[in-house]
């Protein structure tokens, strides 16, 4: 059976299946998937950048922190919020 590690990040959610519904991710590898499979529109801009730098942090090519911050720049982008990055400002408009 083959084994790999996962590559831990500072967890989050991603509001990803809807307006209010989060998912979260934990590692690189996660976060990868909801990039590949159902990341809504994969022509907004950062989404390729957030892919490639993702891909290389799971490779030790990269650090996880800005392939996590990759991934919240993609997700702004699209127009997601992000927990807990995003709670100032989901508190200040409600």
């Amino acid at each position: 059976m083959a084994s790999f590690s996962r590559t831990p990040i500072d967890p989050l959610e991603v509001e990803i299946r809807g307006v209010g519904q989060y998912a979260p991710a934990e590692t690189v590898e996660e976060m990868i998937k909801f990039l590949t499979s159902e990341w809504p529109d994969k022509t907004k801009p950062g989404f390729h950048s957030a892919l490639a730098r993702s891909i290389d942090a799971m490779a030790m090519a990269a650090e996880p922190a800005a392939a996590r911050a990759a991934f919240v720049d993609a997700a702004h982008a699209a127009g997601m919020h992000i927990l807990p990055d995003d709670m100032a400002q989901i508190r200040k408009a409600s």
